[in-house]
């Protein structure tokens, strides 16, 4: 077994640090627009809330779990982060339905393009 360059090493730091950076973004975009969507509103709109508070929640454990500096085990990272780049794409399609929400829609994408990033660099 060969040990990573530091190359290697500094782009999957890097990587790990923007999908986490990324993370923190959209959870902060999703809560806002979620508490924008009116709650007794209709059932789309309480589709949009929904996911708009899952991707939150989970952008916001997925940056605390890229964040800590303890060993990890590497698939269980992978697990996340795959699921976080999966329910921002669920998301930023929900809200490409929803008038005024382009904003959001954008930051998840970029957030599950920077999971899928990470993810290249844990192969």
């Amino acid at each position: 077994m060969t040990s990573p360059t530091s190359q290697q090493l500094y782009r999957f730091l890097e990587d790990r640090f923007t999908c986490a950076q990324a993370c923190t973004e959209c959870a902060r975009a999703c809560a806002v627009r979620a508490s924008l969507v009116d709650p007794d509103g209709t059932e789309t709109q309480e589709r949009v809330r929904r996911l708009g508070i899952m991707c939150a929640e989970v952008c916001d454990a997925t940056c605390r779990v890229l964040c800590e500096e303890n060993r990890q085990d590497e698939e269980a990272i992978r697990v996340r982060v795959d699921w976080c780049r999966s329910i921002c794409l669920e998301c930023a399609r929900a809200f490409d339905e929803h008038p005024g929400a382009e904003s959001a829609a954008d930051t998840c994408r970029a957030c599950a393009a920077a999971c899928a990033a990470f993810l290249e660099t844990l192969k």
